[in-house]
């Protein structure tokens, strides 16, 4: 019996581990995806190359989700240290998630703040982190996460629902309102933003950096 328990533990660690190596090739789906499938919900997502997103598109998200994104590895543990510190409540921990951290949760685990599955995200996150490049992990991100309220994944579905344009053509404007809606995208509306939201975008506007020698050392050139 222990040997059965302990075979099947490693079996459940070893699945994301390889599978994370593999998403190097392979495009992968996140959970809660594959949970409104099984359920018979609609799913929107087409997957599109980093080469064909709106490079102001991917500077939004990288500002406001993980402005630390090209110099950790994987997890901010000083973000992470300053949000628990001045933290009343877990949620409000989530401004230290970082996008690698975002990704093993869209993967290989299940929503919610419980710090049994936060405990498990951050090992998976350097993991992935360590065999996966940079320029591969924000192209993951960009096409597995949730961009709107009926089943929209991925920046061509959340660009062609809020703009009615590929997310190639997405500009600054419109990149900064996609990103700030990320955190609650079946509340906040891109397309149809409320005044909250734009304040926000505005602001996200006003510090997202130009392409520099760090962001381009960290992707490549995004066109």
């Amino acid at each position: 019996m222990v040997r059965l328990v302990l075979r099947v533990v490693i079996v459940l660690v070893a699945i994301p581990l390889v599978l994370s190596i593999a998403y190097n090739v392979v495009n992968p789906v996140s959970t809660l995806m594959l949970g409104r499938w099984i359920t018979g919900e609609r799913v929107e997502r087409v997957w599109t190359p980093i080469e064909m997103i709106s490079p102001a598109l991917v500077r939004a998200v990288i500002a406001s989700e993980d402005a630390g994104f090209c110099s950790h590895w994987g997890v901010d543990f000083a973000e992470m240290r300053a949000a628990i510190d001045s933290a009343d409540e877990l949620e409000e921990t989530r401004g230290a998630s970082t996008i690698p951290m975002q990704i093993a949760k869209n993967l290989f685990l299940w929503p919610g703040r419980e710090i049994i599955r936060k405990a498990i995200e951050i090992p998976l996150a350097l993991w992935l982190d360590l065999v996966v490049s940079k320029r591969r992990l924000i192209e993951i991100y960009l096409n597995i996460a949730e961009w709107g309220p009926n089943g929209e994944f991925g920046v061509e579905a959340g660009a062609r629902r809020a703009f009615g344009v590929p997310a190639s053509r997405i500009d600054a404007r419109q990149g900064a309102l996609l990103a700030v809606m990320l955190p609650n995208p079946r509340r906040r509306d891109a397309g149809n933003p409320s005044a909250g939201v734009q304040r926000l975008a505005g602001r996200l506007q006003a510090r997202v950096p130009r392409e520099g020698p760090e962001l381009t050392s960290c992707l490549g050139p995004l066109r």
